[in-house]
């Protein structure tokens, strides 16, 4: 699929959202893409769109909210043939509710997704990237992995692993040619909040990005070879004082934002 030795980004959760964004900004940047989501018609209507950009498409399609999904992705690129130079670990699963609201099921979904799978394909990639000396590796994370969220209790818990996870691998890869990078977006317009179960607040509201804005920031965050990327003027002012005020208060504060009936 390579054309002419461009650049192979992998991006999950590429259907809609930031990774249809992500997906765009590679391919506006020179890469060819693997896409995979769940939705096969949303995947083939974006790949259409990104050819015109010059880009090589492959579709990949995949519910890593099942067992084995992400490790049956990394087999199907590897039995294609295909080097993954950039993987954007995008997909991501969430529930607005009260923690014993949830159901089990959807509370399982949320770590195979967003802790799981997004584990399993970077330590799947990460190989051949040091092998060949050079790689890129993103992965989502939120603003809500600076502290524990009263009613998004496993989606924060789960978004702060995958910050951890990163920062520590960014640590351990320093020298070696590949780079990890964690995005941390806020509010976002995208369909995060309707598969989620309820509607942004009024401040979740005020303080919504684009899709688009939040991907060009992370990309450029990852080019550069930045640890954490906070998108946004205001999360960053939220990440900060999530890490320097008093633990009570800004629980207290987060617990009120997302209050839910």
């Amino acid at each position: 699929m390579n054309n002419g030795n461009r650049p192979v980004a992998l991006v999950t959760g590429a259907s809609s959202g930031i990774g249809a964004a992500l997906a765009r900004e590679l391919a506006r940047n020179g890469h060819d893409l693997v896409i995979s989501a769940r939705g096969l018609a949303a995947m083939e209507k974006l790949a259409e769109e990104l050819r015109m950009t010059g880009s090589s498409i492959t579709i990949m399609p995949a519910n890593l909210a099942e067992r084995g999904a992400a490790a049956a992705l990394a087999h199907e690129i590897a039995a294609q043939g295909i080097e993954i130079d950039v993987l954007v670990n995008n997909a991501g699963l969430g529930a607005m509710d009260r923690f014993e609201r949830v159901s089990a099921t959807r509370n399982g979904e949320i770590m195979q997704v967003n802790i799981v799978a997004l584990t399993e394909l970077t330590h799947a990639m990460l190989p051949r990237m040091l092998a060949r000396g050079r790689g890129r590796i993103m992965l989502v994370a939120s603003i809500a992995s600076f502290l524990p969220c009263p009613n998004m209790a496993v989606y924060a818990a789960s978004k702060a692993y995958v910050r951890s996870l990163g920062e520590a691998i960014a640590q351990e890869l320093r020298g070696t040619g590949v780079t990890v990078s964690v995005l941390c977006p806020g509010t976002t317009e995208s369909n995060f909040f309707a598969v989620a179960g309820n509607m942004p607040s009024g401040l979740q509201k005020v303080r919504m990005m684009s899709a688009e804005t939040v991907a060009r920031i992370g990309c450029r965050g990852m080019a550069k070879g930045e640890r954490v990327t906070v998108a946004g003027t205001m999360n960053r002012l939220l990440a900060f004082a999530a890490t320097h005020l008093p633990h009570a208060l800004t629980l207290a504060g987060a617990a009120k934002t997302l209050a839910r009936d």
